[in-house]
């Protein structure tokens, strides 16, 4: 779908039809809570939502990491929310600890447990989540996505976009990559552009995703310089939103790339892995999350990181406590 999405309006006329029947689903969807006829579940700490209205990858998880230790660094305590995507557990919410099995808590709830050290907690349910980070004297809640989730009442909304690819033909589902109507942009707190490149007509907060110079190893933890492969040929493997970016980067360091695209949160199995028994394989965080239980030689992942504006950190860290003390005042 993405060479549909990305590519001239007309080819995806026909889908047209059936994106109106989703935009207008999602109306429905939201209706009860913009009328007022449910309320949303307030929790009595700040509650901060990164998500994003396009479909795939855009780099919304190492923004959550980021603003989650700045705000740890500042002096408050952060937990951090997650869908638990993927995870197959009968019982949720769950706890998420750096041992959690991503198999029943979902790839992207392990790694940011394992990134941040914070508390994490997943599950569909994200206000009960956000209970058992509450019982842990957690002072602000960070949601990785959810944007959409209109059940739990958010404080602050960021977007974050992808700068390469911006809002594509810019339909909804299936014709294009939107969630819901481009102006759910004008309407949160802020946006926040991956990579750069893209004008919106509107401020927007730049963030880059640079490679760690250090390659991890994905079943002991040994380290490597990423140096040491330039100019070497290596399998590298992707099952995130959005592969290129991950591949590009590689090719950027100096690295000679036969690529290995998966779906987003794949579930992968030795066999997947065959192609890379006498090779170099590299793979994102998220990737080696699930495939450190294989026994791989020769696998290592690439940590990335938000290099996040200066200007967004200090407007979360205000937001946050503006609403803070206005939260306590309220209980008083």
């Amino acid at each position: 779908m993405l060479g549909l999405w990305y590519g001239p309006r007309w080819r995806v006329w026909p889908l047209l039809p059936l994106s109106a029947l989703y935009a207008l689903a999602v109306a429905l969807r939201a209706a009860p809570y913009r009328f007022g006829w449910r309320h949303p579940v307030r929790l009595p700490v700040p509650v901060v939502v990164v998500g994003n209205i396009t479909v795939g990858g855009t780099g919304k998880t190492p923004l959550v990491i980021h603003l989650a230790q700045r705000l740890a660094a500042a002096g408050e305590r952060p937990g951090i929310l997650c869908r638990g995507y993927g995870g197959a557990s009968a019982h949720w919410p769950r706890q998420v600890t750096p041992g959690s099995d991503p198999r029943e808590v979902g790839d992207e709830s392990v790694l940011i447990a394992r990134r941040s050290g914070l508390p994490v907690a997943a599950g569909p349910d994200r206000a009960a989540a956000g209970r058992l980070l509450l019982a842990q004297g957690c002072t602000v809640l960070l949601c990785d996505d959810g944007l959409q989730h209109q059940a739990l009442a958010r404080d602050v909304e960021i977007i974050v976009m992808d700068g390469a690819r911006g809002l594509g033909n810019g339909f909804c589902l299936p014709a294009g990559p939107l969630r819901e109507s481009a102006q759910r942009l004008k309407q949160v707190d802020a946006v926040v552009v991956q990579g750069g490149g893209l004008s919106l007509g509107w401020p927007a907060f730049i963030m880059d995703l640079p490679l760690g110079d250090t390659l991890v190893a994905v079943t002991d933890g040994s380290r490597r310089p990423l140096a040491e492969f330039v100019g070497q040929t290596v399998h590298a493997m992707a099952g995130i939103g959005h592969p290129q970016r991950f591949f590009g980067a590689l090719r950027q360091a100096g690295l000679s790339v036969v690529e290995h695209p998966f779906p987003d949160h794949y579930d992968y199995r030795p066999e997947d892995l065959r192609f890379a028994a006498d090779g170099v394989l590299l793979m994102t965080e998220k990737d080696a999350v699930k495939c450190a239980r294989f026994p791989l030689r020769n696998a290592w992942f690439v940590p990335v990181s938000a290099r996040v504006d200066p200007g967004l950190e200090a407007k979360v860290l205000a937001w946050v406590r503006q609403r803070g003390k206005d939260l306590a005042a309220g209980m008083r």
